[in-house]
């Protein structure tokens, strides 16, 4: 059994970057964030005449519909004063296509954090505490490694003058969406609740918030001595 212990051990470390990166993502996905990230200093003002509150309302139905199990008319109905619709049918097309992949992606980290909270009742019931938090310190110094490796190629990216961000962002969308579906003018609501801005903080608050969950792993987590049934004790 040492041997499946040992395998499901570094199952445990794959896992665990997407269960510290998910969680990122889902605590921004809440109102905490968009209340910070519109009423900092230095977030752009609208030229086109939304105020931080504006924002904060509109911005918050567009998170709200990412979660949610509404169809589009959850954002299709929404209007401005003067009677007009909030998006055009590109954006919502858009927004459809955001739904899809966000919600496929949370679909996949649920049944992550499921798969180790089931290891790890397992692992507490069983024999093989020890194996299971060394699968879990692992994956914070994976985390940590991916983490320097993107800081790195960021960093070469930044040497040549690019516009790392810029790069990364069109390549995620040239990845998830088709042609130029994801982009809009500046006077577009999209642009004027999301603007470029909002996504390097939501990145950045990720990848933060992911590195201190892998540090906690890697440095804070103390890994139990293995003890079989007999007593004797073995490496995991």
């Amino acid at each position: 059994m040492n041997k499946l212990f040992s395998v499901l051990a570094w199952l445990i470390t794959l896992l665990t970057p997407l269960a510290l990166i998910g969680f990122g993502v889902r605590i921004l996905m809440t109102p905490i964030f968009p209340n910070i990230e519109y009423r900092l200093p230095n977030f752009p003002p609208d030229d086109y005449g939304f105020t931080t509150q504006d924002r904060l309302k509109w911005g918050q139905k567009g998170i709200d519909y990412l979660l949610n199990n509404a169809d589009i008319s959850f954002l299709g109905d929404l209007k401005f004063d003067d009677g007009t619709p909030l998006f055009t049918e590109r954006e919502l097309s858009h927004m459809h296509d955001v739904k899809v992949v966000v919600q496929g992606f949370l679909r996949v980290w649920y049944l992550d954090l499921l798969i180790l909270i089931l290891f790890g009742a397992w692992a507490w019931r069983g024999d093989w505490r020890a194996a299971y938090s060394l699968g879990l310190k692992r994956g914070g110094w994976l985390t940590l490694g991916l983490g320097a490796l993107v800081g790195v190629i960021a960093t070469f990216g930044a040497m040549g003058n690019g516009d790392v961000f810029w790069d990364f962002f069109a390549g995620f969308h040239s990845l998830f969406f088709t042609g130029d579906s994801w982009l809009f003018l500046y006077s577009d609501t999209l642009i004027r609740l999301y603007p470029l801005k909002f996504w390097e903080d939501a990145v950045l608050y990720i990848a933060i918030i992911s590195a201190l969950g892998a540090l906690g792993l890697a440095f804070g987590l103390k890994v139990p001595t293995a003890q079989t049934h007999d007593g004797s004790h073995y490496e995991p």
